[in-house]
């Protein structure tokens, strides 16, 4: 069990590296797409909801396909594709506001 942590520690994909810390940081994303999920559909941006589902898209490819294969990247971008796809299928269907 050290072992693992040892090498996980100075791998190419260690807590060392930027392949650790994009992904960690880009979980905020995914924490205030969350907190969004109690908004009311009139305060969710459709542009904005949308282009982090289409960010999301594009990296996940990304992180698919780098070398070494980064699955804590891959991780928060399909978790944020399925956030992002929730708050926008709440904004398009919601009632028009009438006020």
């Amino acid at each position: 069990m050290a072992n693992r942590i040892i090498e996980f520690l100075k791998g190419p994909t260690g807590i060392k590296t930027t392949h650790f810390w994009g992904p960690f940081l880009n979980w905020g994303f995914i924490v205030a797409g969350i907190v969004d999920m109690n908004k009311p559909p009139e305060k969710i941006s459709r542009n904005m909801t949308f282009t982090l589902l289409l960010y999301s898209c594009m990296f996940s490819r990304f992180a698919w396909r780098v070398k070494p294969r980064n699955y804590l990247l891959l991780s928060c971008h399909l978790t944020n594709i399925c956030v992002q796809s929730t708050l926008l299928h709440k904004k398009l269907t919601a009632p028009e506001s009438t006020s």
